[in-house]
């Protein structure tokens, strides 16, 4: 790892955190990932090898620490430390200025599908899904044209690449573009579905709680904001 060689914290701060990706595995550290499979499955065009030589190199600089599941070395965890937790603020500040100063609409190869998906496994408000088993098959346009699937479930959330076999209950038809605008907050939902470049159709009482089913993007109340000051 290339180092700074100054005698300044702001240079030996990004000794340890200023590599690729390092801060992108840190923020989904901060909202919840712990497993490597998890951390990858965040972070695609991140290789296996390159991902075990970051996390070695944040625990190595006390910011990340190994838990081994009831000894079990198969299954390890990667947990933050003081430190580690200690960089909430400074993910929360490059949010901040992201967005107000580098946050535009996004570009094709931003657009992936299943990072969207994953994104929104990671967060299903569980108590607000109704009882039993709801299948939610998405129609992507756009810069990608893709069909997958999310099973939902008060105690899993599954995303399958093929049909799983089930009847739908809710059927997403959406532009891939417009649809990260709604999950990130330049769009709002009720503005997707106005232009229509969001449709979901199905059993009405599902629908409508559709859009109470995620918390949404972790971003998306300071790109509301950032949105609502620039469109007063």
């Amino acid at each position: 790892m290339a180092r700074y060689g100054q005698y300044c914290p702001v240079a030996q701060a990004l000794d340890v955190i200023g590599d690729r990706w390092t801060l992108l595995i840190i923020r989904d550290m901060l909202t919840g990932a712990c497993h490597f499979n998890d951390l990858e499955r965040g972070l695609p065009g991140i290789s296996r090898a390159l991902l075990a030589r970051r996390l070695r190199q944040l625990e190595y600089a006390g910011i990340v620490e190994k838990h081994f599941h009831h000894g079990d070395r198969r299954s390890t965890e990667y947990h933050l430390t003081a430190a580690g937790q200690a960089l909430h603020e400074v993910i929360q500040s490059l949010l901040m200025w992201g967005t107000a100063w580098a946050f535009g609409d996004p570009t094709p190869e931003q657009l992936d599908p299943l990072l969207l998906l994953w994104w929104m496994r990671n967060r299903v408000n569980v108590h607000n899904l109704p009882e039993g088993r709801i299948i939610i098959q998405f129609d992507f346009r756009g810069a990608k044209t893709d069909t997958y699937w999310l099973i939902l479930a008060a105690d899993d959330v599954t995303i399958c690449l093929t049909h799983p076999g089930y009847e739908i209950d809710v059927l997403v038809v959406a532009d891939l573009a417009a649809f990260f605008k709604v999950w990130l907050g330049q769009i709002a939902y009720d503005e997707a579905l106005n232009t229509r470049d969001v449709t979901v159709t199905g059993v009405p009482r599902l629908t409508r709680g559709f859009p109470t089913w995620f918390a949404w993007s972790p971003a998306a109340p300071a790109v509301r904001s950032a949105r609502a000051r620039k469109n007063p």
